[in-house]
């Protein structure tokens, strides 16, 4: 008897092992863990730390460096290790353009006023501000606002012949407003502001345009749709023979260069 338990012992023994073996090899081998992925370099720029509107002074308290992609920080950024003093380089300047929190500082939208006023300064290159007498009826009711785009329309006065044939034609498209009376921008939520005049973006012959515009009828702004902002019409005035021609309708105006 203790021989035969023996033999079954080691049967089971043996059996066992065996078992184990092949358990051991049907078990997958750990998978590799996978890398971290690489922290991106990144730099230092310049950034609003609020919202800056329009015509805003810039001071050293809304303006902060803020850490940013080393590759998305292109030129147009003004970059810590470059110009580490440009908080307090850029205090005084004057915004160009409106800043939401968080948007990265461009010296192209900021301009050093050096005293003058903030019209002067947020005037791109190259253009002129003018101002027309507007009213609820020649202002679209007054919902026209600083940065709208607007047609300039001109109604004959009534005692010119040529009112009757000729009605109203616009004279210039696609106008930039810079500002409604004083007001340069929309402030606590306001939607409409009813001003006596409006302030316009203009080239010098623009002016011109709209200056012998004034003269012979009545001027009136329609707005435009933010969609159509961005085309524009052609243009209603040439130069010819040292004179600026203007037509309008039948008529011809010339004026002296």
């Amino acid at each position: 008897m203790k021989a035969a338990r023996l033999v079954v012992l080691a049967v089971a023994i043996g059996a066992g092992g065996i078992a184990a073996l092949l358990a051991g090899r049907s078990e997958k081998p750990p998978e590799p863990q996978a890398a971290a992925p690489a922290k991106p370099e990144t730099i230092d720029i310049l950034v609003a730390r609020s919202d800056i509107a329009l015509g805003q002074t810039v001071s050293p308290g809304e303006i902060q460096w803020q850490a940013w992609p080393a590759s998305a920080a292109t030129g147009n950024f003004i970059r810590k290790p470059d110009r580490p003093g440009a908080i307090e380089d850029l205090s005084g300047y004057i915004a160009r353009v409106p800043f939401v929190a968080g948007e990265p500082i461009r010296d192209a939208k900021l301009v050093n006023a050096k005293g003058s006023g903030f019209m002067a300064a947020i005037l791109p290159t190259g253009m002129r501000a003018m101002s027309i007498q507007i009213s609820p009826e020649t202002g679209a009711g007054g919902f026209i606002l600083p940065n709208d785009r607007v047609d300039v329309v001109m109604s004959r006065r009534g005692n010119d012949k040529a009112a009757e044939a000729n009605g109203s034609e616009t004279v210039l498209s696609n106008i930039r407003v810079l500002a409604i009376d004083q007001n340069v921008e929309e402030k606590n939520g306001q939607k409409v502001v009813i001003g006596k005049t409006a302030t316009l973006e203009l080239t010098p012959v623009q002016v011109e345009t709209l200056t012998m515009s004034q003269q012979i009828g009545t001027l009136s702004l329609s707005l435009r749709s933010i969609t159509d902002a961005s085309e524009s019409a052609p243009t209603k005035d040439t130069r010819r023979g040292g004179v600026n021609i203007v037509r309008f309708g039948v008529g011809t105006v010339t004026t002296p260069r």
